[in-house]
């Protein structure tokens, strides 16, 4: 736990309000391999991270929402009769407070301040874990009865609305269900999940940040997605498949090659294959054998590069470096793309020397100043105290 953020966080709720709030943490995620296909049908690796968001939370018995973001000094004023689409981080606000109104459940007012430890931008899910977190004490405070896997789904509603990101579970899956020491392997078809052993003795998981700022909700997410949408109905109509995932899909894409515009058929070619390469990577780290999971990261980066495009000259540059050390098992971007972060799996002993040699090289090639992070897997959404 982040003591600096929770005596900020109380800190600055005693200065603004009475009472004494409740503090609930709730984590971003990495995912080590199994990158857009979660609205595919398919199957990921994610983990809660020890980087997310705190909030304090308390009931103030009447209609008004107050809610402070301390990180950008910036407050949210409304009615919750009067829930109105806005911009920013205030829309993931504003939409799971509605999630919890269209689905009937009896909440009233409360005040909040929350801050945060994810770097904005950087692909660890910084918008989930606001979601999460601030759903995880709506549904405490006003004891509504959801459980993990329907706060969930009811986050994904919410990012859905009003931000218009027409996500996938994965990130808030990991960010309520994380388990120390664990990564989930993640049914995107079912929505269920088991959990697999991840030892950080030997390896340590480390994230480059390119400093490449993006935002998913300028529509390139969306239209990565219809490309998803488009390619599976021709599917359907020419060969009957009815999903990617399922036995025969990949045959299905080169059939149907002749039908799809080039960027509906790489989107297909990389999603089928990634979810192929997911389950295999489960085998793998069920086996211990991080060498060899390490390789399909690669593999993973540059289907994302060179298909689904959603990396950059930046993202590129990282991955090629850390191909070239021996003591990273495998790197790629990691997250929607078009920015953030790559998520590297390296050599315990060889961590600073990985360190040193990337962020010289990427700091000479194009005059940025790479951020490190070193993330350890943790527990998911929790009330603390």
């Amino acid at each position: 736990m982040n003591q600096l953020i929770t005596a900020q966080i109380l800190s600055v709720f005693g200065q603004h309000f009475n009472g004494t709030p409740q503090l609930y943490f709730s984590p971003g995620r990495i995912n080590l391999i199994g990158e857009h296909i979660d609205y595919n049908d398919g199957f990921v690796l994610p983990a809660a991270i020890d980087k997310g968001v705190y909030f304090a939370v308390e009931k103030n018995y009447s209609n008004a929402i107050d809610c402070f973001a301390a990180d950008m000094n910036e407050w949210l004023h409304t009615d919750i009769h009067h829930l109105n689409k806005s911009t920013g981080w205030k829309n993931y606000i504003l939409s799971v407070v509605n999630e919890f109104v269209l689905a009937g459940k009896n909440i009233a007012g409360f005040n909040c301040v929350f801050s945060g430890d994810i770097p904005a931008g950087s692909g660890l899910s910084s918008s989930a874990a606001v979601e999460c977190g601030l759903a995880f004490a709506i549904n405490d405070i006003f004891n509504c009865g959801y459980n993990t896997q329907e706060l969930a789904l009811l986050c994904q509603r919410a990012e859905h609305n009003f931000p218009n990101v027409q996500c996938g579970i994965m990130d808030m899956y990991a960010s309520l269900h994380g388990k120390k020491d664990a990564v989930l392997l993640l049914d995107c078809q079912t929505i269920s999940h088991q959990y697999l052993p991840f030892s950080q003795d030997a390896y340590s998981i480390v994230l480059f940040n390119s400093n490449v700022k993006h935002s998913l909700s300028g529509g390139e997410y969306n239209e990565r997605r219809q490309w998803c949408e488009a390619g599976l109905a021709l599917l359907k109509q020419h060969t009957g498949i009815q999903s990617f995932r399922q036995e025969g899909a990949a045959a299905a894409v080169q059939t149907c090659r002749h039908l799809m515009q080039s960027e509906v058929y790489h989107a297909c070619l990389y999603v089928t294959a990634e979810i192929a390469r997911t389950q295999q990577a489960a085998q793998l780290l069920q086996e211990q054998d991080i060498a060899a999971f390490g390789k399909l990261l690669y593999d993973t980066h540059w289907g994302l590069s060179l298909l689904y495009k959603v990396s950059c000259p930046e993202l590129d540059f990282l991955v090629e470096q850390a191909a070239q050390i021996p003591a990273v098992a495998g790197a790629r971007l990691m997250g929607g793309g078009f920015g953030g972060c790559t998520i590297n799996i390296v050599e315990k002993v060889h961590v600073e020397e990985v360190i040193q040699t990337i962020s010289k090289a990427y700091q000479l090639e194009f005059g940025i100043v790479t951020e490190v992070y070193r993330v350890q897997i943790g527990d998911g959404s929790i009330r603390l105290g």
